[in-house]
């Protein structure tokens, strides 16, 4: 008689075969490491097979424990599926939902609309996770986020979106400095300039070069930002100008500072401020609906500009 494998010890294979260390196996599932390591024991023993190879100092999946994790990782999957769609038949925007955002849009964002949020869906229960996209991605793909707001462009393999606004971009730099003069900037103003961006890694830093068309532009590489935050403050010290989101400008990013702000000519695009979930979520009719709330608590008074869902 076959044995199978419950949902608890798939669980507990997943989070081992992802750390390969028992300790943090143990407390990334919320259990005693004896009580993890107990129950892939009795996995192996029901399988019949080794799932793992064990030292003194390391732990590591064997290939077949490699390709079982992966088709349990599938599974666990489809059990969160199955309690969407119950969930999302019973009310849509109700229970428990994971959100990412990455660290671009988070502080500017969600201050203005999650008051909306709670006011317009009370029973939805937000977890939020703050990350730059790639982890972002990485997590929704392995089911640990239900949707993420994203900055588009970017590769969406395996997920759908719904576009929340476009967020363009401006000139930020010292009232003193010579485009200070300029009511719109162009690519070929910022041609010959430092240009202060974030450090590799943030999306915003690929969008930007993008909606000026700098890609190739000369940079000053050995200032980069951490945050947008630490960019205008080095943007006001003189060392350069950089492009903010007008997003973070009407959020008041530069408020006390001596800086001058210049639209990027309109013929140049923005970053597309979007929600995105996984295609195969049964949770699509909640993120639709959360999208346009999104849109509706962004949009009014906004300096960004909001733009209706795609067909």
């Amino acid at each position: 008689m076959r044995v199978l494998p419950t949902l608890r010890q798939l669980k507990f294979l997943v989070a081992l075969a992802d750390r390969r260390h028992f300790g943090q196996a143990a407390e990334a599932s919320f259990v005693s490491q004896s009580t993890l390591s107990a129950a892939i024991q009795e996995l192996e023993d029901n399988l019949g097979v080794v799932l793992f190879d064990r030292t003194r100092r390391s732990v590591a999946p064997t290939g077949i424990g490699l390709e079982i994790a992966e088709r349990a990782r599938a599974i666990l999957q489809q059990a969160e599926d199955l309690v969407d769609v119950a969930i999302a038949a019973h009310d849509p925007l109700s229970g428990p939902l994971r959100l990412g955002v990455i660290p671009t849009i988070a502080p500017f964002l969600l201050p203005r609309v999650l008051p909306r949020l709670r006011e317009a869906a009370p029973e939805l229960k937000l977890y939020l996770r703050e990350e730059q996209t790639a982890r972002l991605m990485e997590r929704l793909d392995a089911g640990q986020l239900d949707a993420a707001i994203l900055a588009l462009p970017v590769a969406l393999d395996g997920a759908e979106s719904e576009d929340i606004a476009v967020d363009r971009f401006s000139l930020v730099c010292p009232r003193s400095h010579r485009l200070a003069g300029l009511a719109t900037v162009g690519p070929a103003d910022l041609a010959n300039e430092d240009l202060l961006l974030l450090e590799d890694g943030h999306c915003l830093r690929e969008h930007a070069l993008a909606a000026c068309a700098l890609e190739g532009a000369r940079r000053n590489s050995a200032l980069q930002g951490t945050s947008l935050h630490t960019l205008v403050q080095m943007a006001a010290s003189g060392l350069g100008v950089t492009l903010v989101p007008e997003m973070a400008i009407a959020s008041g990013l530069l408020a006390g500072l001596d800086l001058h702000v210049a639209p990027l000519a309109d013929d140049r695009p923005g970053r597309r401020i979007a929600l995105v979930w996984r295609q195969t979520s049964g949770r699509k009719e909640t993120f639709r609906q959360l999208a346009g709330l999104l849109r509706e608590a962004a949009a009014p008074g906004a300096m960004f500009v909001a733009r209706p869902a795609a067909a």
